[in-house]
């Protein structure tokens, strides 16, 4: 896969999962957070004001790492932990709220689910087919 378009399929993965939260009623802080330990997908604060950093993972229908799963090591934990420290140190408004990390799992070209799916032109349909609250803690 030309990077390229992996970057539009992960694009729109966190596009579908954006829109998730926001039917939910989350709100959305921010998405493509960069900083010098990488990228938070997406921001997103409850109607309670719990802040959840959530990591989505968008694959092929056939991937071979358990649709995203396993590319939550403890490696890119500790990327996010540190990634979310600094977004709440650049961001001090959020930072007295209760904070979590999520994964969203979404794949390419699979049948339609309850969670949602979205077609966009003549590209295969996304499908969110997991979303994992608190994934994942560190200490």
């Amino acid at each position: 896969m030309v990077q390229g378009s992996r970057k539009q399929l992960g694009d729109r993965g966190e596009a579908l999962v954006a829109a998730w939260l926001q039917q939910q009623g989350w709100s959305l802080v921010a998405q493509q957070w960069h900083c010098r330990w990488g990228e938070l997908d997406i921001v997103a604060r409850s109607q309670a004001g719990e802040l959840a950093f959530v990591e989505v993972k968008t694959r092929r229908r056939y991937s071979i790492d358990q649709g995203g799963r396993l590319a939550i090591t403890p490696q890119k934990q500790q990327k996010l932990w540190r990634a979310a420290q600094q977004f709440l140190l650049e961001h001090p408004e959020h930072s007295d709220a209760p904070c979590r990390f999520d994964v969203a799992l979404v794949t390419q070209g699979t049948v339609p689910t309850d969670l949602m799916t979205q077609a966009i032109a003549t590209q295969p349909p996304l499908a969110l087919v997991e979303y994992i609250a608190n994934a994942f803690q560190l200490e």
